[in-house]
C-alpha cells in the first residue's frame, strides 16, 4: 500500500499516519507547543534540511493543523497552532508518558506541570458513560457509523 493510500482507509488510526507518519512532523509540532514559530527556528532547532521542513509544515497547514500568519513584528511569517493543532496536544502527552516510563531509565528529561497547582500533567484513557479509567483490555472494537466494507477496515 502506497502512503498516501492511506488516507482511505477506514480507520481513525491509520488515516492521521497520512499527517503524523514521520518523525519530523511529531518534533515539529512538540517545539510548536514550546513557542517555536519560526521558520528559521524549526530549522535550528531540528537541524532539519529547508526542503523536508518546508515540506512538513505545508502539510500541517494543508491539513489545517498549522496556519501561517504574519509575525506582531512584522519583518517574518510564523507558523501557529490552530484548534484542530491544539488537539494533538494530548497525543503528544501519551507518548510523552510512554516515553518517561519505558525510555527515561534517569527519569523524565521534563517534568510538566499544571500551573494552577503545580501537579504534574499526564494523560489518561476514561470511559465517557462511566468515567472509568481505561486499558486496551478493558476495551472491545465494534463497528462504527464510519466503517465501509473495505477489506483493510480494522
Amino acid at each position: 500500500m502506497r502512503y498516501e493510500e492511506l488516507a482511505d482507509v477506514p480507520c481513525s488510526i491509520t488515516r492521521p499516519l497520512v499527517i503524523f507518519g514521520d518523525r519530523w512532523t511529531l518534533l515539529i509540532l512538540k517545539y510548536c507547543f514550546t513557542g517555536v514559530r519560526r521558520f528559521n527556528a524549526f530549522q535550528s532547532a531540528l537541524g532539519i534540511s529547508r526542503s523536508r521542513l518546508g515540506d512538513r509544515l505545508d502539510r500541517l497547514i494543508e491539513h489545517g493543523i498549522l496556519e501561517k500568519r504574519p509575525a506582531q513584528d512584522g519583518a517574518y511569517e510564523e507558523y501557529r497552532l490552530t484548534e484542530k493543532g491544539h488537539a494533538i496536544y494530548p497525543i503528544l502527552m501519551a507518548i510523552r508518558d510512554w516515553g518517561d516510563t519505558y525510555m527515561a531509565p534517569d527519569g523524565p528529561p521534563v517534568e510538566y506541570r499544571h500551573r494552577g497547582c503545580t501537579g504534574e500533567a499526564h494523560t489518561s484513557l476514561t470511559c465517557d458513560a462511566c468515567d472509568s479509567t481505561l486499558t486496551a483490555r478493558d476495551i472491545t472494537p465494534e463497528p462504527g457509523p464510519g466503517l465501509t466494507s473495505s477489506p483493510r477496515s480494522a
